[in-house]
């Protein structure tokens, strides 16, 4: 408490003078009799920063310490606003990003930051704190994913494996995205030709991986065939959840253990059984349509693109998404960042086993080597730099893009679109990049050696914010198409509406379904929490298996239930309210 400021002191100063008086001091004397009264408070004049910059890409970097001009330096208080989104104040005076925010000089060079300082008296001064935002260049362990091998010549990073499977992934949405009415009219494609095509991509490699590339378009790429990236032994079958056991946490192969969808068809109810019955459902679109059956949305508009159903389902983004979740976010969690942290860290040619099940982990995460130089928007594909807008960024030189290296991927990009769309700040994209880095660099900083304990705790805990702020990047992506199918629902339950409305919907559907069924691919989502036990099947239940399109009361109820959803999203992940509404 600052004495000073207070009656009490006041009071004691008052009849401390008067006895002196009476004792015949000069105080009275100076002053007529009358005792001098203490000085009046004054409010704070200034507020300083101990430093003003912040190395950009690190994730809750300290700031500075707050000091305050005032006739007292006790009693002072330092607040921010209830609404800041980017800084924090932590031991009265130490100003550092939030708990999972960096800010990233490719967005902005600078922040500001309204502080203000309360002394004792009550008495305040606000002041606006620039930041500047330093431009760390990149370094290898740094803010880029990649490490010189401790056990021969060049890089100790690899993981082609896992970007011929995202390769294929993507070559098999290309491929769907064809099928519309006219081209496979034009092509003579018949369902059969179609299934066999797909599961070509899905099950053998050898017959594929020769191929050219058609999901890159323009782009001029160091690797034109899957055989360039990776070698052999690829395909997407092998390691999709339940076919891979040897480090699964569930039986996925067991019918009645993958949840999430009802409805199989001929083929069995586990995750790559869906894959074929989604392929079951495009084959019996196109032999539809050679029959000559036009399948009408219901409103009564043809259905020309044949990979969307009359019921409301895009298989294509179904197809992609659940192949997301069950085999890339399974894999990444489930196998190489669980078990495949017991790895040997001391033999090897070039890498450790330890470094590369590591490297295999990050590698379906998806991100470029370099991700954190890029911004939001340009990891988004929407702006930036001409270099870098594309979402990939020959940042070798060599001026071809690196499929391996300088190109993100899959939910690489989602992290960074709901970064981009949040209206309070999050940053899943950084705080799971700087994990991934860091925890790689724990491993490559004690090759040769096992790790202690303290040394795993450390690493598992890089990894826990990794596949956390992956995850998260996730549920934020059902939330966004929880709110995409809810917003296109108030047009369907018009009952006039075009062709396009409903291939929105049945695209935004799709795409918030099969996001909404990857978290039970990892051990570490907070689903398996005994706290939201039940709430998974719950979420489904609500989704339901196709939108909701009857008739207007009954989509108003569908829609209550998509908002129950999005609630229950935002209760198990902790999301703030103001971006569950927005995303």
């Amino acid at each position: 408490m600052n004495l000073r400021k207070s009656l009490i002191t006041s009071a004691v100063l008052a009849a401390t003078m008067g006895l002196t008086a009476c004792g015949g001091g000069s105080s009275s004397d100076n002053n007529g009799g009358t005792p001098t009264p203490p000085p009046a408070n004054t409010a704070p004049t200034d507020i300083s920063l101990s430093a003003t910059s912040v190395n950009d890409d690190v994730v809750g970097s300290v700031v500075g310490t707050l000091s305050a001009s005032d006739d007292s330096t006790s009693g002072l208080s330092f607040t921010l606003a209830e609404d800041e989104m980017l800084f924090e104040i932590v031991d009265g005076t130490t100003l550092k990003l939030k708990e999972g925010i960096a800010l990233n000089f490719e967005q902005q060079t600078q922040a500001t930051v309204t502080v203000k300082v309360t002394d004792a008296g009550g008495l305040s001064f606000e002041k606006e704190l620039t930041i500047s935002v330093s431009d760390v260049e990149a370094q290898d362990g740094v803010n880029v994913y990649e490490f010189a091998s401790k056990l021969g010549a060049g890089s100790s990073v690899s993981y082609t494996g896992q970007i011929a499977r995202h390769a294929l992934s993507a070559e098999i949405k290309s491929y769907i995205g064809k099928l519309t009415s006219d081209y496979v009219t034009t092509n003579s494609l018949t369902g059969d030709a179609v299934k066999a095509q797909l599961m070509a991509f899905w099950n053998d490699y050898e017959v594929v991986k020769d191929s050219s590339f058609s999901f890159t378009g323009d782009i001029t790429t160091k690797q034109s065939s899957f055989a360039q990236i990776s070698a052999s032994g690829k395909d997407l079958h092998a390691k999709i959840a339940g076919n891979d056991t040897s480090k699964m946490y569930k039986t996925w192969e067991v019918a009645g253990v993958f949840k999430g969808w009802t409805e199989f068809g001929a083929q069995s109810a586990t995750p790559e059984g869906l894959i074929y019955h989604y392929f079951d459902m495009l084959a019996a679109n196109i032999d539809k349509h050679n029959d000559g059956e036009v399948m009408m949305d219901p409103a009564g508009n043809p259905i020309t693109k044949l990979y969307l159903t009359e019921t409301g389902l895009d298989l294509n983004q179904l197809i992609q998404k659940h192949t997301l979740g069950a085999l890339m976010f399974s894999q990444g969690t489930d196998d190489y960042l669980e078990q495949g942290l017991e790895a040997d860290n001391v033999g090897g040619d070039v890498y450790t086993e330890l470094e590369h099940q590591f490297d295999e982990g990050f590698g379906y995460f998806g991100a470029a080597r370099n991700y954190l130089e890029y911004s939001d928007d340009e990891i988004a594909a929407k702006g930036g730099r001409e270099a870098f807008s594309g979402s990939y960024n020959d940042y070798t030189g060599d001026g071809l893009i690196d499929l391996a290296a300088e190109y993100n991927w899959g939910n690489s990009t989602n992290a960074a679109k709901r970064d981009r769309g949040a209206a309070v700040t999050t940053d899943f994209s950084a705080a799971a990049m700087n994990a991934f880095i860091a925890g790689r660099k724990i491993i490559n900083d004690n090759v040769g050696t096992a790790l202690t304990t303290e040394q795993m705790d450390a690493l598992k805990a890089q990894r826990d914010i990794a596949v956390a702020n992956w995850e998260m990047a996730i549920a934020a992506t059902v939330v966004h198409y929880i709110n995409d199918t809810h917003a296109d629902l108030a047009t369907i339950s018009s009952g006039d509406f075009t062709a396009d409305d409903f291939a929105n919907l049945a695209k935004h559907f799709s795409e918030m379904k099969g996001f909404a069924m990857n978290f039970q691919f990892s051990p570490f989502s907070p689903f398996n929490d005994a706290a939201n036990a039940g709430k998974f099947e719950t979420l489904h239940t609500l989704l339901g298996d196709a939108p909701v399109v009857a008739d207007a009361s009954a989509v108003s109820a569908y829609q209550a239930k998509l908002l129950e959803a999005r609630d229950l999203l935002q209760d198990v992940y902790g999301f703030n309210a103001q971006n569950v509404a927005n995303w």
